[in-house]
């Protein structure tokens, strides 16, 4: 007669529950923008408390390396791309892909229109701005898979300009095109005073080359944890739950990433712009990643040609057990 408790035992075990919540540290990618809405309205609508969860979220930045915070122990999970996440597995750090509340990749090639270029194959001989740190991956793969060189302008070849997180190599046209998010870099362009008519874009999920991004990341060895398991399910439930509040209600989605910026940096304006396109990334996934998703990310980074991201077919790098869970 399990299902039958005393009064005096349920108020036992709420004021249990209340005293023990456990503690969860998020470490994202990036700085607090409505790329990471869904955790920050979790956290504000009560979802993570809900789930018994004190959530505590760290920004990202320039400076720090997600992949670095939780190797040192200074996160439970972390927001990456998974070329980043599959690289540093492959030279051992054992990263494991728990969830992808983004379906779709944001990332994009913009170009002036009045460079002459129309296709991938007018991007040779031109100088493209491009992001280190683990974001060229994709770019490399996908200049690979055209034949494009990345060493240098020439016929065949390209000449890669490291890119700083701003915008400022397109409009003092030090390069032809940069890397761009369709929800940040691309609208700072825009913003610029360049209209829309004078870009052309390559969105990487239409040139079949999108990778995963902003996934959820654990150590291997922490899943066999069954107390962190369990703490990762709640914590991929209430975010999810967070991540569709954040769709339904892009405004407030915004507003409450606003309230969370302790660096005042962000407009109101931006946000509720970010918040729309990252709703378009988010939509069509409950959190479960999908393996045809992982295997087009792994054949694009493998797809490298003599330098691939990874070198071989990685093990272990995803489960569905806490999603499985979450979800269900």
């Amino acid at each position: 007669m399990k299902h039958i408790m005393t009064a005096a035992a349920l108020a036992l075990g709420a004021t249990g529950a209340a005293q023990a919540a456990d503690d969860v540290t998020l470490q994202l990618k990036w700085v607090t923008q409505a790329q990471f809405a869904g955790y920050y309205v979790a956290l504000d609508k009560g979802f993570y408390e809900e789930e018994d969860l004190n959530v505590t979220i760290l920004p990202g930045g320039p400076d720090i390396a997600p992949t670095q915070v939780i190797a040192g122990g200074g996160a439970d999970v972390t927001v990456e791309w998974m070329p980043a996440a599959l690289a540093a597995r492959e030279k051992g750090l054992p990263l494991v892909n728990i969830a992808q509340p983004f379906k779709s990749s944001g990332m994009m090639l913009t170009c002036w229109k009045d460079a002459g270029i129309e296709t991938p194959e007018d991007l040779k001989n031109r100088t493209l701005g491009v992001w280190f740190f683990g974001n060229e991956f994709p770019f490399m793969s996908w200049m690979s898979q055209l034949g494009i060189g990345t060493d240098g302008k020439d016929e065949n070849g390209v000449e890669v300009l490291k890119q700083g997180f701003n915008v400022d190599p397109l409009l003092q046209r030090q390069a032809d095109c940069i890397s761009t998010m369709t929800y940040n870099e691309y609208w700072q362009v825009i913003d610029a005073g360049v209209s829309p008519e004078e870009l052309v874009t390559f969105k990487y999920e239409d040139q079949g080359v999108a990778t995963l991004e902003d996934g959820l990341y654990v150590l291997e060895e922490n899943l066999e944890n069954p107390e962190f398991a369990d703490k990762m399910e709640r914590f991929v439930r209430a975010s999810m739950k967070g991540w569709k509040y954040a769709e339904e209600n892009p405004d407030e989605a915004a507003d409450i990433v606003l309230d969370n910026d302790a660096s005042g940096a962000q407009t109101e304006e931006h946000q509720k712009r970010m918040m729309g396109e990252i709703a378009k990334l988010t939509a069509g996934s409950n959190g479960a990643l999908d393996p045809a998703d992982y295997e087009r990310t792994v054949s694009t980074l493998m797809g490298g040609g003599s330098d691939p991201v990874i070198t071989k077919q990685p093990e272990g790098a995803w489960t569905h057990a806490i999603t499985d869970a979450a979800l269900n």
